[in-house]
C-alpha cells in the first residue's frame, strides 16, 4: 500500500485518507445535531473573513442557512466573527493539517438532508444566483445539481474518461447522496479506492482520472444517478481563481502550505470583484 500523505488526508482522497468510514460516520452525529431542524443550510467554506462574510449575507438573503466550515489553517475565531452562520468544525474530531469541503461534502447524506455548497472563492450576479436558488429548493430527494466539467480544450472533450462534476456550486439532497456512497462513487478523489467500488469494476474505475467530482460523473452516466447540470460557463464568470487570472501570484508559507484566503486577498480585491458582479450591497 502507497504511503499516505499527512497534507492530504483531509482534502477528500481515498488514497490518502487511511481510516475507516466508520470514524466519520461518528463523527457526522455531532455535524447533525448542530444542522437538527435547519431544511435548507448551505455549505460556506472559510478561509478568508471578508469572502466569507460576503457569501454568508447573500445565502441569508435568499432564505437559506449558512454553514460554515472552515480550513485549520484559518478557522479558531470563526464562530464569533459570523454570529449569524452555524459553524461546524468539522475537523474536531480528526485533527488534519488540511481540510476541504470535498470533506463533509461526500457525507452530506450523514448529516443533512438537502445541502447546497459553493467555492469560497466564487461570486455569482443576483439574477443568476436567485434561478439557482429556485432550482435548488425544489430538486426533489434523490437528485442533485452540479457544474459539469469536460476538461480544458477540444482534446478533452473527447476523453470522456477525464469527465468530472465540478462543485463549484450545486446542491445535494440525502438521497442522492447515500446512492453514490453506496455505489462506491462520490465527490473525493481517486473513487476506484471507494471501500464501496464492486471488485468487478476496480479495473474499469482505476482508468478513470483521479480528480473530484469523476465519481459524480460516473454516478450519473454509469449507475442511473440524475444530475442537473448548471450552466457552468455563467457561474464561472464570477470565480475569483488562479485558472481566471494570468497574473495570479501563489503564495507558500513556511510549511509548504498554500494559503488560499490570503492568496484570494492578494489577486482579488473584493470590493472591486463584488461591484463588478452588482453584489457590493452585501459586503
Amino acid at each position: 500500500m502507497a504511503e499516505i500523505d499527512e497534507m492530504k488526508r483531509g482534502v477528500g482522497c481515498w488514497r490518502n485518507f487511511g481510516l475507516p468510514p466508520s470514524t466519520i460516520f461518528k463523527a457526522a452525529e455531532e455535524w447533525r445535531s448542530i444542522v437538527k431542524g435547519v431544511s435548507k443550510p448551505w455549505l460556506c467554506w472559510h478561509v478568508s473573513l471578508p469572502w466569507t462574510r460576503l457569501q454568508v449575507n447573500l445565502v441569508r438573503h435568499f432564505g437559506w442557512t449558512p454553514v460554515v466550515g472552515f480550513d485549520p489553517d484559518c478557522g479558531e475565531n470563526v464562530a464569533p466573527e459570523i454570529p449569524d452562520a452555524l459553524v461546524i468544525d468539522f475537523n474536531k474530531q480528526f485533527g488534519f493539517k488540511k481540510l476541504w469541503p470535498h470533506f463533509p461534502l461526500e457525507f452530506a447524506f450523514l448529516w443533512s438532508e438537502r445541502l447546497a455548497f459553493w467555492h469560497a472563492d466564487l461570486l455569482v450576479r443576483l439574477p443568476l444566483l436567485a434561478e439557482l436558488v429556485d432550482l435548488f429548493g425544489k430538486i426533489p430527494d434523490g437528485h442533485m445539481a452540479a457544474c459539469p466539467g469536460n476538461g480544458r480544450g477540444l482534446r478533452d472533450l473527447f476523453r470522456y474518461r477525464n469527465h468530472r462534476m465540478w462543485e463549484l456550486i450545486g446542491v445535494t439532497t440525502a438521497g442522492a447522496s447515500e446512492n453514490q456512497y453506496r455505489n462506491g462513487c462520490g465527490w473525493w478523489r481517486n473513487f476506484a479506492l471507494h471501500p464501496n467500488c464492486p471488485p468487478n469494476e476496480y479495473k474499469d474505475r482505476s482508468r478513470y482520472y483521479y480528480d473530484s467530482g469523476v465519481g459524480i460523473m460516473y454516478w450519473h452516466r454509469k449507475c442511473g444517478g440524475v444530475v442537473h447540470r448548471l450552466p457552468t460557463k455563467r457561474i464561472n464568470e464570477g470565480h475569483c481563481t488562479s485558472i481566471n487570472n494570468r497574473d495570479y501570484i501563489k503564495l507558500k508559507d513556511a510549511s509548504g502550505r498554500t494559503p488560499l484566503g490570503k492568496q484570494m486577498d492578494l489577486n482579488y480585491h473584493l470590493p472591486t470583484e463584488a461591484k463588478r458582479m452588482g453584489i457590493e450591497d452585501f459586503l
